[in-house]
């Protein structure tokens, strides 16, 4: 074996541990969640970043291989944006075979006309896109609308709410829209986004470079990105135990009054034993208990 062919021999094993980590990821966090049912109808929403692109082609391969049924149709919002490469989403899906639909809207427009020059826009511009997205999935029968936010987009979230949104609030794996009439998923949600940047440059998807507008909540997050990324160098797993901690909350050791109802722990009290009749309930308690 030469030098070459053995250096693509070990190319292949690790793009290959590759995909099976990110596929596994994707399967555990959909039965963890229950995100996609027996005769489901999954809107895969694809921005032609690296993230959507790498989560529609997982779920086309759990659609092929899994013990249910279920359709998948990927839709892009095209937001008129100048400069948006509008023919490369649809010659890609084209080319891999999947129903797919452009829904042209142009918030774009309206975006600018509506927030003053130098201000935010993201929060306008989510509402009308996220509205746009809703409005499709209503009118076409779609019982799950998966979005390609990741492990680290979930904990970047979370700190971003703490420091400046005072809340403890991050993207959750599964959920229902305000409305009620919607549920989003988040398949890579289990995924870290060094894994998913590996895939998509080994897929060689056809990337459409972000344009987004740097607004003050951009460069926020991009801040909050760099601390974490500084930490998970520092001292490697730390970012997995932060998204472990979003799913082992105990409400009683936060401070919320609507989760815990702290105003009335005495009424929970108990008399306290006498000091040999503790002991004694104690060592009759099993030895894992204790």
């Amino acid at each position: 074996m030469t030098e070459d062919t053995s250096k693509l021999v070990k190319q292949q094993r690790e793009f290959n541990k590759l995909r099976k980590r990110l596929r596994r990821n994707v399967g555990q966090a959909i039965a963890d969640y229950n995100m996609i049912e027996d005769g489901d109808k999954v809107m895969v929403c694809l921005s032609g970043g690296k993230d959507s692109y790498t989560m529609l082609d997982i779920l086309m391969n759990l659609r092929d291989h899994a013990p249910i049924h279920f359709e998948i149709v990927a839709v892009n919002l095209d937001q008129k944006q100048p400069g948006f490469p509008e023919h490369v989403l649809p010659e890609y899906l084209s080319s891999i075979d999947v129903p797919f639909h452009i829904i042209e809207k142009d918030t774009y427009s309206i975006v600018k006309e509506l927030v003053p020059e130098g201000k935010t826009t993201c929060g306008i511009c989510s509402r009308l896109r996220r509205g746009s997205l809703y409005g499709y999935a209503r009118e076409n029968g779609i019982t799950k609308i998966a979005l390609g936010h990741h492990r680290d987009d979930i904990i970047e979230t979370l700190f971003l709410n703490m420091f400046y949104g005072s809340k403890i609030k991050a993207m959750p794996p599964k959920l229902l829209s305000d409305d009620k009439t919607n549920i989003v998923i988040r398949p890579l949600a289990y995924a870290c986004e060094a894994d998913i940047a590996r895939y998509a440059e080994a897929m060689k998807f056809p990337i459409i470079p972000c344009n987004l507008c740097g607004s003050q909540e951009n460069l926020q997050r991009q801040a909050i990105k760099t601390m974490l990324q500084g930490w998970e160098k520092e001292q490697p797993g730390r970012l997995e135990n932060i998204f472990r901690s979003i799913q082992n909350v105990a409400p009683s050791q936060l401070g919320d009054l609507d989760l815990f109802n702290f105003t009335e722990l005495e009424k929970q009290r108990e008399e306290p034993k006498a000091e040999t009749e503790a002991w004694r309930d104690d060592m009759q308690q099993p030895a894992l208990a204790r």
